[in-house]
């Protein structure tokens, strides 16, 4: 038996959780490719006021790496960050990874079975198995405004905070509503001397469940176990339940959304900013988020809520379509990520020298399991495309996929021909995903989940637990052999 080497491409939750399970499997013929000076990955990179997880801890989290001391229910970066390096110190993983290493392309050859990555000093790498681990929501996206470079003060996007910038006592435009506006908004609007927030559509926002944790609370996570894993199970049913409201039993939306309303009616009491503050579309269309400071804070006097179309960006502020322009000191992008861009902007190339982006062209990104490509062999990907939760922590997911993969590695060992699956075997999953995300809320509303050609390519449509079901075991006969590997 010879062990398959294999290129993981990222540090950050899939990347490690990749290599977790290897070494879990006492498998170490891995290398981990990381183009920052640390890992982490979004939670390196986001580092803004208030950055925090929309997922409690205890779900948020390795299953088999439970953590009995988190701060709080919903940690904040900096903890999370921290967690993450503590289990790679326990586990030795920084031993596998080589820091600053960005990768630009990475092409199978046929002729040896292998693939060889190329990284930004020119220099070649070459693996049995190519895991890219790059994540969704990794590279910033700007809004495509008119004098968007125009503008004289300092603009940045929220994943790139510039700490630098003193917000006291400016004038502050923000622009987006997402899941990290909601974070960083009630964090800045006490300093500044004003906040304009310029809102494309409101947001569906429910209370969130956050509590800090007592010394006894950690004490028992500690000594009695059995209730940490109570707090874990609840929570991951909750949003089990939740997904379920998305995918298969819309009914369940009815209490959720008057929640909601309940919510925003008790935080906003001004009628005027309230109905600014409704979503006028579907629950559940587009991301729901979670907080219990994000409406008190847009209900200050020092907050405006501009909801008129931004028509450009001026040397000096903000002009909307009623010709009024808004002067500010500092523009925050709060704006998402480049969601639908799968693995970008690395070159991928597979058999016959056929690059990825192409096959995925111009409908979007599809694999089978939302992990592998025909012909493009033994590639697996980590939060591939259709892998997104709606609802529920993405760690359940990235373990699943993980132990799919060390599976294929597994049988690589013993069957040294490359794999790639079976066209028919992907277009069915493609055909049953599809039929699914169709009577989602998802395909009611523009939002990131959604490419330019209207696919759904992010959402998974279903509850966690379908998806570790459909990822099980890995079935050789899913795939078809290229030629066997030439004997060394």
């Amino acid at each position: 038996m010879t062990e398959p080497s294999i290129l993981i491409i990222g540090a950050g939750f899939a990347g490690l959780g990749m290599a977790l399970e290897l070494t879990r499997a006492g498998l170490h013929n891995f290398t981990i490719l990381e183009k920052a000076t640390d890992l982490g990955g979004v939670w390196r990179e986001n580092t803004y006021p208030g950055a925090a997880c929309d997922v409690p801890s205890p779900l948020y989290s390795w299953s088999y790496e439970p953590k009995s001391d988190w701060p709080r229910r919903f940690s904040e970066q900096a903890d999370i960050h921290a967690y993450m390096r503590e289990v790679a110190r326990k586990h030795d993983l920084t031993r596998y990874i080589r820091f600053g290493v960005e990768v630009t392309d990475a092409e199978f050859d046929e002729s040896t079975g292998q693939w060889h990555v190329t990284t930004a000093d020119g220099a070649t790498h070459t693996a049995d198995i190519l895991v890219p681990a790059v994540g969704q929501l990794s590279r910033p996206a700007l809004p495509n405004l008119p004098g968007i470079d125009t503008f004289e003060g300092p603009a940045f996007h929220s994943a790139e905070w510039n700490h630098d910038i003193d917000l006291t006592g400016k004038r502050v435009a923000c622009i987006g509503t997402g899941a990290s506006a909601i974070q960083y908004i009630p964090r800045i609007q006490p300093e500044v001397a004003h906040l304009t927030l310029f809102q494309r559509s409101a947001a569906w926002v429910l209370p969130k469940f956050d509590t800090e944790y007592s010394a006894t609370h950690k004490a028992l996570f500690k000594y009695l176990p059995p209730t940490r894993l109570a707090e874990r199970f609840a929570i991951w049913s909750l949003f089990e339940f939740l997904a379920l409201a998305l995918t298969d039993i819309p009914a369940i939306k009815t209490p959720i959304i008057a929640i909601a309303d309940r919510h925003r009616e008790k935080q906003v009491p001004d009628p005027i900013l309230r109905a600014k503050l409704t979503p006028d579309y579907a629950a559940g269309c587009k991301r729901g988020l979670f907080s219990n400071d994000y409406f008190p804070a847009l209900a200050q006097p020092n907050v405006t809520v501009e909801t008129t179309t931004i028509e450009a960006i001026t040397p000096t502020g903000i002009r909307t379509t009623d010709g009024v322009t808004h002067e500010v000191d500092v523009i925050i992008y709060g704006t998402g990520f480049k969601g639908t861009e799968f693995l970008a902007p690395m070159n991928i190339y597979g058999r016959g020298a056929r690059k990825l982006a192409d096959t995925w062209s111009p409908e979007g990104a599809r694999a089978y399991l939302g992990i592998t490509v025909p012909d493009f062999p033994n590639m697996f990907m980590m939060y591939g495309p259709n892998t997104n939760v709606g609802s529920g922590s993405i760690i359940y997911m990235l373990e699943s996929q993980a132990r799919y993969i060390r599976q294929a590695a597994q049988h690589l060992s013993t069957h040294p021909h490359p794999l790639t699956p079976h066209p028919t075997t992907e277009q069915s999953w493609d055909t049953w995903l599809q039929r699914r995300l169709e009577t989602t809320p998802w395909n009611f509303c523009s939002s990131w989940y959604r490419n330019a050609s209207g696919r759904i390519t992010n959402n998974w449509p279903g509850a966690t637990a379908l998806y570790r079901w459909k990822t099980r075991t890995f079935t050789p006969t899913d795939y078809e052999p290229t030629p066997p590997l030439p004997t060394p």
